[in-house]
């Protein structure tokens, strides 16, 4: 494991320098997801929750959030992304269970790569879900949460094997 980097020689957090490295192509794709019940999963895809279509707003909270990540993690750099894509899966768990898979997408050129924003515009999605569905039924469950794939940068390549 790679020396961890966000601590100065008298151990307090600071945010590492970045200007020597060169610009490259990242990228990053995480996943998240949330499971809701039947009706949960009725009334959204019938775009019927009371706060609006879900699974639009779910994905303007998502961009927003990637684009606010440095404003919310406290050592990410503010980086201009190049785009970032929500997309949005169901699956049936069980008789009454469905859960919805998010990925988000991000892209940037830079000199850091956006694994964080990825992460934070697939967690954001997930909560947005529960926000816009919580007077429904405050049972759902969000997660797991994970980074799929990076690519670019000095650390290289990586994808998730499970």
């Amino acid at each position: 494991m790679a020396d961890l980097t966000h601590f100065n020689e008298e151990g307090r957090a600071k945010m590492v320098d970045v200007s020597e490295k060169p610009e490259t192509a990242r990228t990053a794709l995480a996943h998240s997801s949330i499971t809701v019940n039947k009706e949960i999963y009725e009334k959204i895809t019938n775009r019927e929750i009371k706060k609006g279509d879900v699974l639009a707003v779910a994905q303007v909270a998502a961009v927003m959030a990637a684009k606010k990540t440095w404003d919310i993690i406290p050592m990410c750099h503010p980086i201009p992304l190049t785009g970032v894509n929500i997309s949005f899966l169901w699956e049936q768990n069980g008789h009454d269970q469905y859960k919805l898979n998010i990925e988000a997408s991000v892209k940037t050129k830079g000199q850091t790569g956006v694994e964080m924003e990825a992460l934070t515009a697939a967690s954001a999605c997930a909560l947005t879900v529960y926000d816009m569905c919580k007077a429904v039924d405050k049972g759902m469950i969000i997660g797991p949460t994970f980074l799929v794939e990076k690519t670019g940068g000095k650390s290289g390549d990586f994808k998730r094997t499970k």
